[in-house]
């Protein structure tokens, strides 16, 4: 786990990051126009609010995490949630995915008017991903909805 650095996305991570993104909207079988990703890179160097995080592995990018920060209706501190996580196949178990949700709950312990909440969601099925997330984190007993 010490060999991966967590750090935040640059510019010059473009190249690296999207084929990630794109495994990413794969895995959730997704497929999105190329402006959307356009847009949400543009969004995660710092504009509206989104951030973005990549972890790096012997200088080559294997997982990212985005997330940003909203009001909400039951308090005056700001919550966070975090949107997207994702690590490589062969990253998978070394730490990296963990390392990414700690520096999300640091960038939220640290943001100034912040609660220090952090959430996310998953697929009830996405089992490997929940292995981590039951030992980092909380299961919630809400249920989401979607538009139909």
């Amino acid at each position: 786990m010490s060999d991966i650095v967590i750090r935040p996305i640059e510019t010059s991570d473009r190249a690296a990051w999207e084929p990630l993104w794109q495994d990413y909207l794969a895995f959730y079988e997704v497929s999105l126009p190329s402006d959307v990703t356009d847009t949400l890179f543009k969004r995660l160097l710092g504009d509206e609010g989104h951030n973005g995080l990549v972890a790096e592995r012997n200088g080559k990018l294997v997982g990212f995490v985005h997330y940003l920060f909203h009001h909400s209706t039951w308090s005056r501190e700001l919550k966070c949630y975090l949107e997207d996580l994702f690590v490589t196949d062969e990253t998978r178990g070394t730490g990296a995915g963990r390392k990414l949700i700690e520096a999300v709950y640091a960038a939220a312990d640290a943001k100034a008017g912040a609660s220090g909440k952090v959430y996310w969601h998953t697929n009830g099925d996405n089992a490997r991903a929940r292995q981590l997330y039951d030992r980092i984190g909380t299961l919630s007993t809400y249920v989401c909805y979607d538009r139909a």
